[in-house]
């Protein structure tokens, strides 16, 4: 079972956003950024806009998040913040972004789906366009007992719906006949993973898609219905 992490299992209010108005609300206040213009001084600048170019050469923590704390330095400072104060504060933002104590939480089904679909034999694994520290998260948040292996894009290199990130993280489980992918992104989640022909299920989301479930439980529930 292929999860995605992030509105599928988890969410964060804001997200990267919102993160960035926490941090400058406790550091700066007084500055003039609003959820919609820091949006707008983020808009294409992650991993993910980009899907169809590997970016191997950003598999490591360091790497990946000096590309994002620049971009979230140019957003802050379009919003008025000296460019010394802005690397500050993007540095700051990391910090936060990946402290799963701080804003995130799990949808309240997500337990139980990832519950049901071990007990009826699935492996659950995680496979999220996510940062490279998407483990660590998942942990604090309390999955490691349900979630076999989590592969984060951040680590791989690899953003869905690029080929070889489903395919990398089948590869890394022994390439299971049997697979499922759950996920929100009608993109990423579902059309990426079936033109590989891994079936794949949409979830909290009113986009069209052949399969959907309300959340992460009816899709457990339904892919537990096929049988093995």
């Amino acid at each position: 079972m292929l999860w995605d992490f992030d509105g599928t299992l988890a969410s964060r209010h804001g997200l990267w956003s919102g993160c960035v108005l926490e941090v400058l609300d406790e550091l700066e206040p007084g500055h003039a950024a609003t959820l919609e213009r820091v949006r707008a001084g983020m808009r294409g600048a992650f991993p993910w806009n980009r899907h169809e170019q590997p970016h191997t050469h950003l598999a490591d923590a360091d790497e990946w998040w000096s590309v994002m704390e620049a971009a979230i330095a140019e957003a802050v400072c379009d919003c008025g913040v000296a460019a010394r104060r802005g690397r500050e504060l993007a540095a700051a933002v990391r910090a936060r972004f990946i402290d799963g104590t701080r804003a995130w939480q799990l949808f309240e089904d997500s337990r139980a789906a990832l519950t049901a679909t071990a007990q009826a034999g699935w492996r659950n694994v995680i496979l999220s366009n996510h940062v490279p520290e998407l483990h660590a998260l998942v942990e604090t948040l309390g999955l490691s007992d349900l979630v076999e292996r989590t592969f984060s894009s951040g680590e791989t290199g690899y953003e869905k719906p690029h080929p070889e990130a489903y395919l990398g993280a089948l590869r890394a489980c022994g390439a299971p006949a049997e697979r499922w992918m759950i996920g929100d992104n009608p993109l990423a989640d579902v059309r990426g993973a079936e033109a590989l022909g891994i079936p794949a299920i949409l979830v909290r989301s009113d986009a069209p898609a052949p399969t959907k479930a309300p959340d992460a439980a009816g899709a457990a529930a339904l892919v537990c219905s096929t049988g093995r």
